[in-house]
């Protein structure tokens, strides 16, 4: 009877055992999602870090890299279900949250323009746009606004030129130097390139543009209630690739080589340099710039203007990390 009785003992403590450990394996099973990057830019730095240098599966994501190169097609197909996380414009998503979609920013991707307006040489001034083509990736993307308060500071009206949508950033470059446009919005790298083939800068917004959240982290409200803890790991991973691409030089510099498909070294050492003085240490989604947007964009809608930081932002993950003294760790490293 002794026996038979420290058998069952030992039967029911290796069921015990077996239901803890397969707790503990659900609880860090890797939980799949999909996340757009939308544009061959140095601004998906961090994603792309954290892809390369294994941080998604160390922060227990899957994660399935998607490129979608327009943020109202990315926000689409994230409403749709098709992605769970997208990178986005504010604009777009502040537009998108007003005509009554479910979507919040919930991390930041750069608070600043990093464009430059870049034209044929013969063209000097901003003012000399009047009457030219200026290349633009797609209505309502991060290069339209970018190329909107260009014209909008040289006191340009929109029937004084015209937009060419040319698909992605590199294209803007190709067509600019076929002579088919005179002016585009480019970004790190191509804008490096663009001054290496002997174009004009009139205008770098990364350094005289206004304090404006150009690519954010957005997700339906409804996933991030019902899944806090997988935008939490999001969020977390995202930190880490950011701090250490801010901080070592060879790993971002890598990741931007690969995804951008750059060679030429000068090119790679300038986009990462534009970039890292650009990422913010802590991504917070700017305040400034999201109630600058509002009020902007609530001149013409006034649902928009009834909209406030906190509806279309939410930064709780990102205050956790801050609390958590994460950002600080990672700074001393």
């Amino acid at each position: 009877m002794v026996a038979l009785s420290f058998q069952h003992m030992n039967v029911r403590f290796g069921i015990v055992v077996v239901y803890f450990l397969a707790t503990v394996s659900s609880a860090f099973a890797q939980q799949k999602v999909r996340l757009n990057w939308g544009a061959i830019s140095g601004v998906m730095s961090a994603i792309w870090v954290a892809q390369e240098e294994g941080l998604f599966k160390k922060h227990g994501l899957d994660v399935e890299l998607i490129h979608i190169a327009s943020t109202s097609r990315a926000i689409q197909s994230m409403l749709s279900g098709e992605i769970i996380y997208t990178t986005a414009d504010a604009l777009n998503s502040i537009q998108a949250v007003g005509a009554g979609a479910d979507v919040v920013m919930f991390c930041e991707g750069v608070n600043r323009f990093v464009f430059s307006i870049m034209a044929r040489p013969e063209i000097k001034r901003l003012a000399d746009l009047k009457g030219k083509k200026i290349g633009i990736t797609r209505i309502g993307s991060s290069t339209h606004t970018a190329v909107q308060f260009a014209v909008n500071k040289a006191g340009l009206a929109a029937n004084d030129y015209s937009l060419l949508q040319l698909g992605e950033v590199p294209n803007i470059l190709t067509t600019l130097l076929a002579g088919q446009i005179d002016a585009g919005a480019l970004s790190p790298p191509t804008n490096s390139r663009a001054k290496k083939a002997g174009l004009f800068e009139l205008l770098n917004l990364g350094t005289d543009g206004p304090e404006y959240p150009s690519t954010v982290i957005a997700s339906t409200k409804a996933y991030v209630k019902a899944n806090p803890e997988n935008t939490r790991r999001m969020v977390r991973s995202l930190a880490e690739g950011l701090s250490i691409f801010k901080s070592n030089r060879q790993i971002g510099i890598r990741a931007i080589q690969k995804y951008t498909r750059l060679k030429e070294s000068e090119f790679l050492e300038d986009t990462y340099v534009q970039f890292r003085d650009a990422f913010d240490a802590i991504p917070y989604v700017s305040r400034t710039g999201i109630q600058s947007l509002i009020a902007s964009l609530g001149e013409k809608d006034s649902k928009i203007l009834q909209l406030r930081y906190e509806y279309v932002s939410y930064m709780r993950f990102v205050a956790e990390l801050e609390r958590e003294g994460f950002f600080k760790k990672a700074g001393a490293k």
